[in-house]
């Protein structure tokens, strides 16, 4: 009888290896029933048995497992582990599977971080403001923390008029611009020269239309501009863009006898 219930030299059964491997039996019975992890041998007794083989593909399962995989996915990603290069190729597959998730993780905690210190300098309450915040953190937008300094009303004039893929766009453009105003400065273009009214007339387009021609924003956007934030980096280029761009506007007004604030709606 003792020889009958032994169980082989080399195999262990489902509570051994649940216990060795920190899940339950009933999870290797689901998997078992799933198709996903079945045991290499069955005793006479009817006792599921493994080996230690096994022991790494469920060490993959359950890698793949943590990272969110659905059981169909981990079938599909399981392969075969029968000789060293197969199965560095598997362990090399999940690392890069956990790399991945490690630097979502991270992204995440980043944005989390990023927005409970906006919230924390805002000291109110808006959740359609965290909201911002939170789409603009996903979106990258590194400007993200320009959005509590926005009315409500200017708010919700740009979520109408400017979903992720226009957002990002005019975001990428005014950085853009911004930073050629750098160049110009470090190079001693004149505002009022050709390259400077050339500037000045690209960035009047892009204040156009982030406004929508809307003109009443435009001391907003003018005190926007004037910022004083304990971002450095954006402060310093913000402040050689105002230097910049205010004579180089003023002189483009003057040359095409344009007075910004008289601009009709629509």
């Amino acid at each position: 009888m003792a020889a009958y219930r032994a169980i082989p030299q080399g195999y262990m059964t489902v509570g051994e290896v649940a216990k060795k491997m920190g899940v339950t039996v009933r999870t290797l019975q689901y998997y078992d029933r799933e198709g996903l992890f079945c045991p290499s041998d069955v005793s006479e007794g009817g006792r599921r048995l493994y080996t230690d083989k096994d022991i790494i593909k469920l060490h993959q399962i359950l890698s793949l497992k943590s990272l969110g995989f659905s059981i169909d996915e981990i079938k599909n990603r399981l392969t075969s582990i029968d000789t060293p290069d197969e199965v560095a190729a598997v362990l090399t597959e999940q690392s890069k599977a956990i790399q991945a998730q490690i630097e979502a993780l991270t992204r995440s905690l980043h944005d989390i971080e990023a927005l409970k210190t906006e919230v924390l300098k805002m000291q109110s309450v808006d959740f359609k403001k965290y909201a911002d915040i939170i789409v603009n953190l996903q979106m990258r937008n590194e400007n993200y923390w320009l959005i509590k300094y926005f009315d409500d009303n200017t708010l919700d004039d740009l979520r109408r008029r400017f979903d992720k893929e226009s957002g990002l766009a005019f975001i990428s453009r005014f950085n853009a611009l911004r930073d050629r105003a750098v160049q110009y400065s470090n190079a001693g273009v004149a505002p009022e020269s050709a390259q400077g009214q050339e500037f000045a007339k690209e960035f009047w387009q892009l204040i156009t239309e982030f406004t929508g021609g809307d003109m009443s924003m435009l001391p907003q956007l003018m005190k926007m501009g004037k910022l004083d934030t304990d971002n450095a980096e954006w402060q310093e280029k913000m402040n050689v863009l105002n230097a910049f761009i205010g004579p180089a506007l003023e002189s483009y007004f003057n040359n095409s006898g344009m007075n910004p604030f008289e601009v009709k709606n629509g």
